[in-house]
Protein backbone atom coordinates (compact mmCIF):
# COMPACT_ATOMS: atom_id res chain seq x y z
CA UNK A 1 0.00 0.00 0.00
CA UNK A 2 0.66 3.52 -0.52
CA UNK A 3 0.10 6.74 1.48
CA UNK A 4 -0.10 10.15 -0.43
CA UNK A 5 1.76 13.67 0.92
CA UNK A 6 1.34 16.64 -0.19
CA UNK A 7 3.45 19.71 -0.22
CA UNK A 8 3.22 23.26 -1.25
CA UNK A 9 6.32 24.58 -3.41
CA UNK A 10 6.35 27.93 -5.60
CA UNK A 11 3.00 28.12 -5.01
CA UNK A 12 2.20 24.61 -6.64
CA UNK A 13 0.91 21.77 -4.78
CA UNK A 14 3.17 18.37 -5.55
CA UNK A 15 1.89 14.87 -4.12
CA UNK A 16 3.86 12.08 -3.95
CA UNK A 17 2.87 8.41 -3.13
CA UNK A 18 4.90 6.56 -0.11
CA UNK A 19 4.73 3.58 1.41
CA UNK A 20 2.88 2.77 4.13
CA UNK A 21 5.96 2.19 6.28
CA UNK A 22 8.20 5.00 5.30
CA UNK A 23 5.49 7.40 5.16
CA UNK A 24 5.78 8.59 8.72
CA UNK A 25 9.64 8.90 9.09
CA UNK A 26 8.94 11.22 5.38
CA UNK A 27 6.02 13.07 7.23
CA UNK A 28 8.58 14.23 10.04
CA UNK A 29 11.06 14.99 8.29
CA UNK A 30 9.06 17.19 5.63
CA UNK A 31 7.85 18.88 8.98
CA UNK A 32 11.15 19.77 10.19
CA UNK A 33 12.58 21.26 6.87
CA UNK A 34 9.26 22.82 5.56
CA UNK A 35 5.83 24.54 5.91
CA UNK A 36 3.55 22.26 5.74
CA UNK A 37 0.40 24.38 6.19
CA UNK A 38 1.50 26.77 3.78
CA UNK A 39 3.92 27.49 0.27
CA UNK A 40 7.15 27.29 0.36
CA UNK A 41 9.87 28.88 -1.73
CA UNK A 42 12.13 27.53 -4.06
CA UNK A 43 15.30 29.00 -2.10
CA UNK A 44 13.73 26.70 0.52
CA UNK A 45 13.71 23.87 -1.21
CA UNK A 46 17.27 23.83 -2.55
CA UNK A 47 18.48 24.62 0.96
CA UNK A 48 16.68 21.75 2.41
CA UNK A 49 18.25 19.41 -0.36
CA UNK A 50 22.09 20.97 0.28
CA UNK A 51 21.56 20.09 3.65
CA UNK A 52 19.85 16.47 3.36
CA UNK A 53 22.70 15.81 0.73
CA UNK A 54 25.57 16.91 3.33
CA UNK A 55 23.86 14.70 6.15
CA UNK A 56 24.10 12.16 3.83
CA UNK A 57 27.90 12.85 3.15
CA UNK A 58 28.69 12.90 6.52
CA UNK A 59 27.30 9.45 6.75
CA UNK A 60 29.01 8.04 4.27
CA UNK A 61 32.06 9.35 5.68
CA UNK A 62 31.51 7.79 9.09
CA UNK A 63 30.41 4.72 7.57
CA UNK A 64 33.52 4.20 5.35
CA UNK A 65 35.73 5.11 8.57
CA UNK A 66 34.06 2.24 10.69
CA UNK A 67 34.05 0.08 7.62
CA UNK A 68 38.33 0.42 7.31
CA UNK A 69 38.17 -0.13 11.10
CA UNK A 70 36.40 -2.69 10.72
CA UNK A 71 38.78 -4.73 8.14
CA UNK A 72 41.48 -3.84 10.15
CA UNK A 73 40.58 -5.47 13.28
CA UNK A 74 39.30 -8.42 11.16
CA UNK A 75 42.91 -8.92 9.88
CA UNK A 76 44.41 -9.43 12.51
Amino acid sequence: MSTKLGLHIGGRRFDVNVDDDFAPHLQEELKKDFNIDGNNELQLVLRSYIRKTHEIFLMEKDMNKLLRKLNKAAMT
